[in-house]
């Protein structure tokens, strides 16, 4: 069966498998579709955590982006997980023993303020509808490539497949899916790395292939390609760092308070029956996203490799000069691979010395002695620009895998990006419904009419995050990043504060709310030139790139945290504390049933 044919196949199977369980699980009442009626099975629970969790962001870009980056790529795998240890140790109980179905309605009622719940779903809101830009966007690049269709295309057919079963089957719909979902990434992502990690090493456990010598040869993977890159200009791939440590730090610090502060992620936890459920599924969850996030560095190393040694044949294998000019590819011999992903924009080649072949190099590179060599063969600059986020798409057809494996890639991706927007559907269609219409504007509206507006916003909510993902903003490609800077500077300092200050105010959780939102957006947009003051970017206001300590805007989220924890703590120290009642609350919901209160008598 020829590639499209079985792309079709296997694609149309999974989409077909995902509105059979919408339909088989759809909600009956408010309590389902917030929240799957409270009755989820926590290792269930789990896997639909980490398909909700592993979105395009995980799937497709980030084994690009350590591909890219080298070591300093881990930043993204200490980050993400270690946000769900935080999740499962000081949130998720406590969340579950509240007992309510969102964020907002939780800073709503422990803050005893309707206001404090409007702050929380414009940060939530914002929050997720950046983050859904990058999972349309990652639908409609999958969809282009892999389906032969425009990636606006695409995005249509992804809003209709959310619709039917995010908009009919609420959370009980999107759980039972998102298991399913995750099977089907998890044995995209896996089935390709074990492959591939064979040809290489010949260790078919891509985690140990990491650290293996290549096939026939007495050196490691790794040892090789640092050997390689390093010749090409770009950093030594195992000690490469993003910047300064500094930077480092703060970005992995902002990426794990950003995960435990998004709400998308946080719902899931109000679906089990216990207390001792929630803190069970975000241990499963952990176990089932460390199996793709343990598997990415082998990926990204294996990918680059493979990219490498396409370019510049017998350069991996062997120790041939990589400057050897008839050691490049001819572009007219390139492989089929890159004549399909040439379509998509997303891999482009510009001869600039025009010899016919593929010049891929570090051209920017400090390093004199690369520059020199590069010159003598001839070369005039980099050829080959490679977007991140095909590397995990395109590495099976790298490495001439089977066409079932590719197309089950193609499927792995789809269900990435659709489970994670399902997931940030959902948490936008209950802030609107849940926290505003009934918490704000009608707190009388009757359970069906609860249900209805809440359809009716998911169905809203997926027209524009469509229309975003057709007209991305112009820092579309921080989006993922800004996603978890706003959860991170707003979310989730005043759900610590709610859980572990019983002292804190309602206006000292609003004013640190709103001054972490406020700072963090400056912040990003000053950098990517959004707004302008008389044709001045804010840029210039702020002392150019990065000027707050060479902190990065993706960043700057852990900072935009700590000014929130100084606001609200200034506030809370000058105004009214809370009610004796909320004090009372707050211990009830921290301290186990059944433990005796410490008095320090005893």
């Amino acid at each position: 069966m020829e590639l499209q044919t079985t792309i079709y196949l296997v694609v149309g199977l999974s989409f077909a498998l995902y509105i059979g369980i919408a339909i088989w699980a759809r909600a009956g009442s408010t309590s389902e579709f917030y929240a799957a009626g409270g009755q989820v099975n926590p290792v269930m629970n789990g896997m639909a955590t980490a398909a909700d969790w592993m979105s395009a962001a995980s799937f497709i870009s980030m084994a690009g982006l350590i591909s890219n980056m080298g070591y300093g790529g881990a930043l993204f795998l200490m980050g993400w997980t270690g946000g769900y240890v935080l999740l499962a140790m000081l949130l998720a109980p406590y969340l579950r023993k509240f007992g309510k179905f969102t964020v907002p309605q939780f800073i709503g009622d422990r803050f005893y303020s309707r206001s404090a719940s409007t702050v929380a779903v414009l940060c939530l809101l914002t929050a997720s509808i950046t983050y859904i830009i990058g999972q349309m966007t990652g639908v409609g690049v999958a969809f282009s490539r892999f389906l032969g269709v425009s990636s606006a295309t695409g995005i249509y057919v992804g809003m209709g497949i959310v619709f039917l079963y995010a908009v009919f089957g609420g959370m009980k719909g999107i759980t039972y899916t998102q298991v399913a979902q995750y099977i089907v990434l998890i044995l995209a992502y896996t089935i390709p790395a074990i492959f591939i990690s064979l040809q290489l090493t010949g260790n078919p456990i891509p985690q140990l292939g990491l650290g293996s010598n290549l096939a026939g040869h007495d050196v490691s993977l790794l040892t090789k390609l640092d050997q390689v890159v390093t010749d090409l200009g770009f950093g030594q791939y195992t000690t490469a760092l993003p910047g300064s440590k500094l930077n480092m730090f703060v970005y992995t610090l902002s990426l794990m308070i950003g995960t435990a502060g998004l709400p998308h992620v946080i719902m899931r936890f109000f679906t089990v029956p216990k207390v001792k459920d929630a803190r069970s599924s975000a241990g499963w969850a952990l176990i089932f996203i460390a199996i793709l996030y343990t598997t990415a560095p082998a990926v990204a190393a294996m990918a680059k490799t493979n990219l490498i040694r396409t370019v510049n044949p017998g350069v991996v294998m062997k120790d041939s000069n990589v400057y050897d000019k008839e050691g490049a590819i001819k572009y007219e011999e390139r492989p089929d691979w890159m004549k399909r992903w040439e379509k998509t924009g997303l891999l482009k080649f510009e001869d600039k010395n025009g010899d016919g072949r593929i010049q891929y190099y570090n051209d920017k590179t400090k390093n004199a002695e690369v520059l020199k060599k590069a010159e003598e063969a001839g070369w005039k600059g980099n050829e080959l620009n490679v977007n991140a986020d095909i590397i995990v798409l395109a590495n099976p057809e790298i490495a001439l895998l089977p066409n079932w494996v590719i197309a089950l890639v193609a499927a792995g991706g789809l269900a990435a990006a659709l489970s994670t927007a399902a997931g940030l559907l959902m948490a936008i269609s209950s802030a609107v419904s849940h926290d505003l219409i009934k918490g704000v504007f009608k707190p009388d509206i009757s359970e069906k009419g609860e249900l209805m507006a809440g359809k009716i916003s998911m169905a809203i909510a997926i027209v524009i995050s469509g229309w975003l993902g057709l007209n991305p903003p112009g820092f579309a490609a921080g989006t993922v990043a800004l996603a978890f800077g706003i959860a991170a500077s707003s979310l989730f300092p005043a759900i610590m504060m709610g859980i572990f200050s019983k002292k804190m105010n309602k206006e000292g959780a609003m004013a640190g709310m709103l001054a972490g939102l406020a700072i963090t957006l400056f912040y990003v947009f000053a950098h990517k030139g959004i707004f302008f003051i008389k044709g001045t970017e804010y840029l210039g206001v702020i002392g150019g790139a990065n000027s707050f300590f060479g902190i990065t805007p993706e960043a700057f989220g852990a900072v935009g945290a700590l000014v929130n924890f100084i606001v609200a703590f200034a506030v809370d120290k000058v105004t009214k504390e809370p009610p004796e009642h909320i004090q009372h609350m707050v211990e009830a919901v921290r301290i186990p049933r059944g433990a005796k209160a410490v008095d320090g008598a005893h």
